[in-house]
């Protein structure tokens, strides 16, 4: 395996939608070795919606829910995922009682 050169950097994208229908990108060049946890406070995505870096926030790699340790590779994708207002199945019964009533 190869060492990493003194300088290298990877190229990591951090992703949050704050409403349905936006999202807002952070592009970040960080250290390989770089965590979950350290690119989401690099990207201050965090601080800008007033989210906690705690085990509450579910984040994710490629869609893929990762811990905050998760260790982070070159073009990855970090997604902060947004806690859900009504269950999916809920949801899917309230959209067909609607089309079934109209």
């Amino acid at each position: 395996m190869a060492h990493a050169e003194q300088g290298a950097v990877i190229d990591v994208l951090v992703c949050f939608s704050p409403h349905p229908r936006e999202v807002e990108e952070v592009s970040l060049q960080l250290r390989p070795g770089t965590t979950v946890a350290q690119a989401l406070e690099a990207s201050g995505l965090l601080a800008k919606h007033g989210l906690a870096l705690d085990e509450h926030l579910a984040v994710g790699v490629w869609m893929k829910l990762k811990p905050l340790d998760t260790v982070l590779r070159q073009d990855d994708r970090v997604e902060i995922y947004r806690p859900l207002k009504v269950d999916p199945k809920e949801a899917r019964r309230q959209r067909y009682r609607k089309q079934k009533a109209g």
